[in-house]
């Protein structure tokens, strides 16, 4: 297991945070997945965070499966990149698939690792998602303009 994924265990077991679930890919990258769900709206929404010997941890929000192909892609992807020129710790993606998706890239080699900074990320994205979820949701279901 990569060092970074140490020390985000050891955060969650010191911060008693017992949400997570952990997953070992065992690839060259040594990748970890930490998995959990966020609550916004009443939904939970799927949330991983992902370590590896890389130079970067990455936070994944998936916020909406398989729904921005069959409904209204155009005013969804419109919004989406007003998101995503407004705010720079995270963007958010359409997959081939049609979910939406929020992700957060920190550059964090293993001596620059920060499980706080890592947490504090998490944080935000659920604040903004609180924020803007019902909006999103509206862009998909056409319900708002």
């Amino acid at each position: 297991m990569d060092s970074k994924a140490v020390k985000f265990e050891k955060f969650l077991n010191e911060k008693e945070i017992k949400c997570f679930q952990k997953e070992e890919i065992k690839d060259e990258l040594e990748t970890v997945v930490f998995r959990s769900f966020m609550e916004v709206e009443g939904q939970n929404l799927p949330i991983v965070v992902i370590t590896d010997r890389s130079i970067y941890t990455i936070i994944r929000v998936q916020i909406a499966g398989k729904v921005v192909k069959n409904h209204n892609p155009e005013e969804v992807l419109k919004y989406v990149n007003e998101l995503n020129s407004q705010y720079k710790v995270f963007k958010y993606f359409v997959t081939e698939e049609g979910d939406l998706c929020l992700d957060s890239c920190i550059p964090s080699t293993d001596e620059k690792f920060d499980s706080e900074l890592i947490y504090t990320v998490i944080d935000v994205l659920l604040k903004h998602l609180l924020e803007q979820y019902p909006i999103l949701m509206g862009k998909i279901w056409n319900t708002n303009k």
